[in-house]
């Protein structure tokens, strides 16, 4: 199932483009609150440190600086070229990983390590590499095969000798962002990036022996039209990275404050978007690349391509990963941790988090402790999420419910997406439709307790399924 090609209905995708979840997690962050705290969290790392066997550890590092801002952008970053500002974040974000640190046993293996932001390379090879070493002072870093080691690139910011000195410190994946190589595109979202500047960059991560190059591309972004972006997709195509995604853009200038750079009449129409769409499914599809679900596609002999064959894909804050088993801890300004039953957020404005980390004090913001309803729910919506399927008898068996009883009103819901095309419905389960995989998000939503509840799918706080 999780192989099959998604097919491309524009009828019912137009019928189904509302404001929903990314499940990134479940529940979703608008859900956490101030109510979870420190001495929660350390809590529930003290719990997971007496599992029987304990779960390896991800560690996520959000760096926030950019030095322009991309207009587009509805990530948690600071402009600046201030590059003292760097080093002045590392002093605090040391003093954070140490105390992280001391709440986990020292025997559980970190696993995979990624850099987001921001733009993580606004540091110096020499910075990052630095953090890298602090890490292994404080984790047990797993070695060779077993560790993933993955950094966001900018690539208008970095030398191909630079990557060399990143593989060196012990990176192995790199994520690189281009979005469009539209002159106009670039020009209207104040991103102006090099054709040549970027594949030498991929060329030196696989010269340098990284096991994985991920590209980030947008559509519906102002001035794109089919012709720019099918020169995008042959650009990058040709230098066949092993992951692509493929984001839609979300229009949310009263959230994001960059946006409102962003004129609103240049942006393709909902036809010319869905059109923008089906170009990139169809033509990354020609090129070999199998769907994994939401925007992410990759080649068939990439971990996550082998993952979801494998039953072993999972959904978090950084997307899909291989690493289900494993506890996230996130560490700097408004970074995310999963630990056990639980969800922790940091401060989203810098000031904040340096306050907490001046005092001494794990910075929590805001999070929330899982209860029995939110673990099982969660579990539904990742088999959704990863593999488009559910198995009604095996889920009931894992949680220990009746899952037809204890899901009936969810359950009632699938009738008219079965209907509509999304899914299929038999006594065992429910799977997606060709022509549902690209709207696993609605699918998911049928479980979402919260939706149910609140206003919360009608609130802009979303994006657009489509």
């Amino acid at each position: 199932m999780a192989s099959l090609p998604p097919l491309f209905d524009p009828d019912l995708l137009r019928r189904h483009d509302k404001p929903g979840p990314r499940y990134t997690s479940y529940p979703t962050a608008p859900q956490f609150g101030a109510g979870f705290g420190e001495v929660d969290l350390r809590r529930m790392a003290a719990a997971t440190n007496g599992d029987p066997i304990p779960r390896p550890i991800s560690l996520y590092l959000h760096i926030p600086f950019c030095t322009s801002p991309c207009f587009y952008c509805g990530c948690n970053r600071i402009i600046t070229r201030d590059s003292a500002r760097g080093a002045a974040y590392l002093t605090r974000l040391y003093r954070e990983i140490a105390m992280a640190a001391a709440m986990f046993d020292r025997d559980r293996d970190v696993e995979q390590v990624h850099f987001g932001g921001g733009t993580p390379n606004f540091l110096s090879p020499e910075q990052i590499a630095e953090v890298l070493d602090v890490l292994r002072h404080h984790f047990r870093l797993a070695a060779g095969e077993r560790m993933d080691c993955s950094i966001e690139l900018d690539p208008r910011f970095i030398t191909p000798a630079e990557v060399g000195q990143l593989a060196q410190a012990g990176f192995n994946r790199a994520s690189l962002g281009v979005q469009d190589f539209d002159p106009a595109v670039q020009q209207a979202v104040n991103r102006v990036q090099g054709v040549e500047q970027t594949l030498g960059i991929i060329e030196a991560c696989r010269a340098h022996g990284f096991r994985s190059v991920n590209v980030d591309l947008i559509y519906g972004l102002p001035k794109q039209t089919l012709d720019g972006f099918s020169r995008t997709l042959d650009i990058t195509l040709e230098a066949r990275p092993h992951r692509l995604a493929i984001y839609g853009y979300a229009h949310l200038p009263n959230l994001f404050r960059p946006q409102q750079r962003i004129d609103a009449a240049e942006l393709p129409s909902p036809e010319a978007k869905l059109d923008l769409l089906r170009l990139a499914i169809e033509r990354l599809g020609q090129a070999g690349y199998q769907y994994i679900g939401m925007d992410h596609f990759a080649l068939p002999d990439d971990e996550l391509a082998r993952a979801q064959r494998e039953g072993g894909l999972h959904r978090n804050f950084m997307g899909y990963t291989t690493h289900a088993e494993s506890d996230l801890v996130g560490l700097g300004v408004s970074a995310i941790s999963h630990i056990g039953a639980s969800f922790s957020q940091n401060p989203r404005d810098i000031a904040g988090w340096e306050q907490a980390i001046d005092a001494g004090r794990l910075p929590v913001w805001r999070g929330m402790a899982l209860d029995e309803d939110d673990v099982i729910r969660a579990d539904v919506i990742q088999a959704l999420m990863c593999h488009g399927a559910l198995d009604y008898d095996a889920l009931g068996q894992r949680h220990m419910i009746d899952f037809r009883e204890y899901f009936a009103d969810a359950l009632a819901q699938l009738p008219a997406l079965r209907d509509d095309g999304l899914v299929e419905l038999d006594d065992g389960g429910l799977r997606s439709t060709s022509r549902g995989r690209l709207l696993l998000r609605i699918i998911a939503m049928c479980f979402d307790r919260y939706l149910a509840t609140t206003a919360d799918a009608a609130t802009p706080r979303y994006s657009r399924t489509v």
